[in-house]
Order: C-alpha cells, then structure tokens, then sequence
C-alpha cells in the first residue's frame, strides 16, 4: 500500500454530482494498493499516518501529528501510484490490484482511520475526481507498507 500525504490548510475532492468531501487543515492522502497487499499493511500504514509527525509546534519545528493539530483527513484512492513507468511511453498498472480487491482494502483502511481521532473525508473509488487543496509548507511525503519489512 502506497500513500501520498500532502499537509494542507483546505482541500476539497469534487465529483460530477458535487463535493464529495472536504477538510479544512490537515492531511490530503492518496492511497494506491496493489496486488499483494493486506489488512496488515493498511493497518501499519493506517497507525504510521495517524502518528506522522508533520505539522508544526509552537517551535515552528514538525513535530505535532494532525491528532495533535487537530486536523482531518482527506482519502482519496489512487490506482496510479502503482504505475510503473520504466519502459515504453504508457505506464503499465499491472503491480496495482483488481478495482474489487482495492476497493475492498481501501474500504478497511478507511474503516480503520474513522475508529481513530480525527475526522475522515473521501472521495469515491473508482470515479474520476477533481482534487483541489492548498499544500501547507509544501509538505508532501510518502508512506510505503513494504518499507516496513526492510530495515
């Protein structure tokens, strides 16, 4: 599981029927999943990003989580992150999971960051969307759940 984070001041995902879902300061986060992951990956990404330490103290220094800033979040599923754009000029998405067993994971990571402290927003799986967000900073990281396995 991949996830982009992007510290924001506001962002909104739009839809064709409207807004989906909008937030206020806090983490824009796109999610791609791919073919091999599972419920323990979302898990471990899920509890790296509620404790990710980004937005700043009274220091100015990172060092507050978006539950200590008080923040939301904005999740957002994105297949693209498992596009893998070595060879030839289109990507090719093989590494990313079926739409059913993404949609799945993506449903339990979900899932598992609305039990916890902060508010969640999304978007809506598999429909094209318009992402609009002020990047605070900028700050924008990642978070892969196969780095966990490497030491």
């Amino acid at each position: 599981m991949r996830l982009v984070i992007q510290r924001v001041s506001e962002a909104s995902v739009q839809v064709e029927s409207g807004t989906a879902g909008s937030i206020r300061t806090g983490l824009v986060v796109l999610v791609g999943i791919s073919a091999s992951d599972t419920p323990e990956a979302a898990s471990y990404c899920a509890g790296k990003l509620l404790d990710l330490r980004i937005f700043p103290d009274d220091s100015g220094r990172m060092n507050r989580s978006v539950v200590e800033a008080g923040g939301a979040l904005l999740v957002i599923s994105q297949f693209t992150l498992y596009g893998d754009c070595r060879r030839g000029r289109r990507p090719s998405f093989d590494a990313a999971a079926p739409p059913e067993a993404a949609r799945a994971l993506y449903n339990h990571f979900v899932d598992l960051l609305r039990r916890g402290p902060v508010p969640v927003e999304t978007g809506i799986f598999q429909a094209s969307m318009e992402v609009h967000l002020v990047n605070q900073g900028p700050v924008t990281l990642w978070i892969d759940s196969d780095d966990r396995m490497k030491k």
